[in-house]
């Protein structure tokens, strides 16, 4: 039997049942990824496994490193199949690893290939990998039908003038695209050099001038109502931690005021400051019906060597240990006293904030909109099997799993369908238990609904989008 066969993960005869029944043929609906939609509009051709599989993979580059693999091999100047060959040659030390189980679900899915990749079967599945990518199959559009996706919410920035997008829109693709509006830059005024030139990108997209607060939030409305009008129904912000000390109008306008002097705030007034604009954008969301997305939890750029040879977002990221609920419940709050509280998805990424999470989404339920907040999937380092069971657990025990938006794939990479996959055969696996034991009724006409909604039906349904 191949490693990968069509019972992988699923422990019980009722797990694969449910798997194969209710949850295998569900279209996917990826509503938080990172896919450059540069990519999508121009249809683009791989030239060879290094780039679809290992050009950005920051996951990979961290295994490759622990493994005593160079930079060079990883984001340095060696050749494509160099890194290759050192990626390979890491694959065996990665056993227990959602790595190894993500690595040949990916060769068997795109490429049909069984053989456990090591050193010895490396130029083998170099060639045949290489082969099928210049198929139409294997090309952006290609990929995109192969695993029948419905729909994909890219990650944009406020000041980006969506053009790929529109492209997209305009052109037979089958599946839907939609910007998510990410002003991350926007709470930057401990960083004047970095906020300003920010700011100035917005100035120059909105054909305005701002000198200030009033000025600001002028020009990031208008952008979020371009973004509304190019089909977005998602916005998404990354922080360490939510902000809740609310400052005056007054005290916020004079905070931006001295940032865009080249003041940078202090750390009480950059919370303060970002307090205030997680306000508007919380209200911008609600007004359009949107759906915000908080990801919290990650302490970036560790290592600051590291940071300044690379950049960001290569490989030198964890998990981050801050206290999350008191200023969560401030902001979730004073939005809902507001009558301004958007449909909410909160990820963590430290399993510890488990129960506050999954406890928090229960205070702001309305009795209207079914699963108003959600407590989302496990994310980035929790986007692995233990991890996907510890968030569904808690999510059980604490509210409504039958209410779940379920997985998506928050990748750079064409290459990452099979995470949802993946979580499927988690998710009916762990059900497929319960019906076993006797702690769920044996019932496939209760259970295989909630099964198959998880998998795609919530997200359809909750999100807005113009799905057909």
């Amino acid at each position: 039997m191949s490693f990968i066969h069509e019972d992988f993960l699923l422990h019980t005869k009722t797990a694969r049942r449910l798997y194969h029944q209710f949850a295998e043929d569900q279209p996917i609906l990826d509503y938080h990824c990172h896919l450059p939609p540069k990519d999508v509009a121009e249809n683009r051709r791989f030239q060879n496994l290094f780039e679809i599989w290992l050009e950005g993979d920051h996951y990979k580059w961290r295994a490759m490193r622990a493994n005593g693999v160079p930079e060079s091999h990883c984001t340095g100047s060696a050749p494509p199949y160099e890194k290759y060959l050192a990626w390979a040659r890491t694959v065996p030390a990665t056993l227990r690893n959602p790595l190894y189980h993500w690595t040949h679900l990916e060769l068997k899915r795109y490429f049909g290939i069984d053989e456990l990749l090591d050193e010895g079967s490396a130029p083998r599945v170099w060639e045949q990998a290489n082969a099928l990518l210049a198929t139409d199959e294997l090309s952006a559009h290609g990929i995109l039908g192969k695993f029948r996706v419905k729909a994909v919410c890219t990650t944009d920035d406020p000041t980006d003038d969506l053009r790929w997008h529109r492209a997209i829109a305009g052109s037979p693709l089958g599946t839907k695209v939609f910007p998510t509006f990410r002003p991350d830059k926007a709470l930057n005024v401990h960083v004047p050099e970095l906020f300003n030139a920010w700011v100035d990108r917005l100035a120059a997209v909105d054909n305005t001038e701002i000198s200030t607060l009033a000025d600001f939030v002028d020009a990031i409305r208008k952008r979020h109502d371009f973004f509304h009008e190019m089909g977005g129904r998602l916005s998404d912000h990354g922080l360490n931690h939510a902000f809740g000390s609310f400052p005056t109008e007054h005290e916020a306008a004079a905070i931006f005021g001295r940032a865009r002097g080249g003041h940078a705030a202090t750390h009480e007034e950059h919370g303060r400051f970002a307090s205030h604009m997680m306000l508007l954008f919380g209200r911008l969301d609600a007004e359009k019906g949107w759906t915000k997305q908080l990801h919290l939890g990650a302490r970036r750029n560790n290592n600051t060597r590291r940071f300044h040879e690379m950049g960001p977002d290569t490989g030198w990221d964890s998990i981050g240990d801050w206290a999350q609920g008191d200023a969560l419940g401030a902001y979730l709050d004073r939005l809902d006293q507001e009558n301004a509280l958007p449909k909410t998805v909160i990820y963590n990424l430290n399993p510890a904030d488990n129960y506050v999470m999954a406890t928090m989404i229960g205070n702001f339920q309305d009795g209207i909109t079914a699963g108003k907040i959600q407590f989302g999937s496990g994310w980035w380092f929790l986007d692995q099997k233990e991890a996907m069971q510890w968030q569904i657990n808690a999510l059980s025990n604490c509210g409504l799993i039958s209410r779940f938006l379920g997985m998506l794939t928050d990748s750079r990479s064409f290459m990452s369908y099979p995470r949802h996959e993946y979580f499927r055969r988690v998710l009916c696996d762990m059900f497929g238990r319960d019906m076993e034991e006797g702690e769920t009724p044996d019932n496939d006409d209760l259970v295989g609904p909630v099964v198959r909604d998880i998998c795609y039906g919530n997200a359809h349904r909750f999100l807005g989008l113009n799905v057909a």
